[in-house]
């Protein structure tokens, strides 16, 4: 066997272990609970999941209504507010409010509330 055709596999398995182990990364949230891979699409993409304040969220008649402001979300440079649908909400995996924007901040991809709120 030359040495051509032992680094092709190795190069291989390299690359498959980058690809593995990176989108992990991208789809935890601070408290360590995982976003779903189909809400997160990282910060290199455009958007991003994170924790929101609890403050800015309110129970309507027929959904939540979020206010972001600059610093409540990282991807937030200006005020914004989104009203989530009863039963468009995820239920979150530590408590609290995560808001996931993609592809720019103007757009909710997905919206995770705490599930004793659902």
């Amino acid at each position: 066997m030359t040495s051509t055709s032992l680094s092709v596999p190795v190069i291989a398995i390299v690359l498959l272990s980058m690809v593995l182990v990176v989108p992990s990364d991208a789809h935890q949230a601070g408290s360590g609970w995982t976003y779903p891979p189909a809400c997160c699409k990282g910060k290199d993409l455009g958007g991003d999941c994170d924790a929101i304040p609890a403050a800015g969220v309110r129970k309507g008649t027929r959904g939540f209504s979020v206010t972001l402001r600059p610093g409540d979300h990282p991807l937030a440079t200006r005020n914004h507010w989104f009203f989530i649908p009863y039963g468009n909400e995820i239920p979150s995996g530590d408590g609290d409010y995560h808001i996931c924007l993609h592809p720019t901040e103007d757009n909710v991809n997905c919206f995770f509330a705490p599930p004793d709120t659902i």
